[in-house]
């Protein structure tokens, strides 16, 4: 369990550069810091009056035109390469702010006014962990990310699914739920998380997509906090199965699933990665070089890391890393190996 909040890290020249040449960086027609300016604040609970520790900011009529018709453009630049041709018909339904996360994240709710179907976007402070995070999910998971950065402003796409904690609330004694296939995708989800060491995905930071299959529903379990992108010195935050959250749902797997089939499920997903890692070599390449140069934890919990995961695959390159970023490289080095 993480009990103390994160260090953010700025980004460095290298990460800036990676950002430029993959496009990642976008001028922006509005910053994090134009957001802060608003005048009051209205607490909003979720559809059971749970207080969801994010509040609806409210804005001076002189700064509102501004600020939504820089939000809608916004929009375009995440959906429509900045066209704002097809967001005539948008409107910036509501701004809300979250009270506890690192980054303390503004989340846009946009909505069309032709039908009311609506969606959402975030706006956030840059944080270079989270960058990383973003871009190796991007590159080594089956999912693609929308984000653009401009300076130390951060706006990402909305990753649909439902929130972990409401699914093993209620959805997982569902009579249709597919036991095994939940299960196998946690297991799936646990190897990801452990190679790239991504961290602390307890049932809050992540959601579960259910898929209609022509027979069956899929699952696909998607992280949506990456600010524990390669920072702690502990192995067993950057494994899924060790949150007491996700207990429910390793208890599923322990019923379901045989040992046998549980260490097939690892290697197919090691496969995979290793077969994105091929496809994105130059790009992964260019990633790490610039993740070795940067400062993305200490020095503590780097040297435990590395003690941790020497220990765990028995490979003594590990403890020649000097940082996070070398830490990484070498357990992606380790999965392309070994598939």
């Amino acid at each position: 369990m993480i009990t103390q909040k994160k260090v953010p890290y700025k980004i460095s020249k290298h990460l800036r550069n990676y950002l430029i040449e993959y496009e990642r960086e976008k001028r922006m027609p509005i910053q994090y810091q134009d957001l802060l300016r608003h005048e009051g604040a209205i607490p909003l609970y979720d559809l059971d009056g749970t207080d969801t520790l994010w509040v609806t900011v409210l804005y001076s009529q002189n700064d509102m035109e501004h600020i939504y018709q820089s939000l809608k453009k916004l929009y375009a630049i995440l959906k429509a390469n900045g066209d704002m041709s097809v967001m005539k018909h948008l409107t910036i339904d509501r701004i809300d702010l979250c009270m506890y996360g690192n980054t303390r994240p503004f989340r846009i709710r946009i909505v069309n006014k032709l039908n009311d179907n609506f969606d959402y976007f975030y706006i956030k402070n840059a944080d270079a962990s989270r960058i990383y995070g973003l871009e190796l999910e991007h590159v080594l998971s089956p999912n693609r990310m929308g984000y653009y950065v401009d300076g130390e402003t951060l706006i990402e796409e909305h990753i649909m699914g439902i929130p972990g904690d409401r699914f093993i609330k209620y959805h997982l004694n569902d009579a249709t739920l597919n036991k095994t296939r939940l299960a196998k995708e946690f297991i799936k989800f646990n190897e990801r998380c452990f190679i790239r060491l991504l961290g602390d995905m307890h049932s809050s930071n992540y959601v579960i997509e259910m898929i209609p299959d022509f027979d069956e529903i899929s699952y696909r379990i998607r992280a949506i906090d990456f600010d524990q992108q390669s920072y702690d010195g502990r192995k067993h935050i950057y494994m899924p199965q060790y949150f007491k959250q996700n207990n429910p749902i390793l208890k599923l797997g322990l019923g379901h699933i045989s040992a046998e089939s549980e260490r097939q499920y690892k290697r197919e997903e090691r496969a995979l990665m290793a077969h994105r890692m091929r496809s994105y070599r130059y790009r992964i390449k260019e990633l790490g070089d610039a993740s070795v140069q940067d400062t993305l934890s200490s020095t503590e919990y780097e040297r435990e890391l590395a003690n941790s995961l020497a220990e765990h695959y028995n490979y003594k390159p590990f403890l020649e890393c000097r940082n996070m970023g070398e830490l990484l490289r070498v357990s992606l080095r380790l999965l392309l190996n070994n598939s």
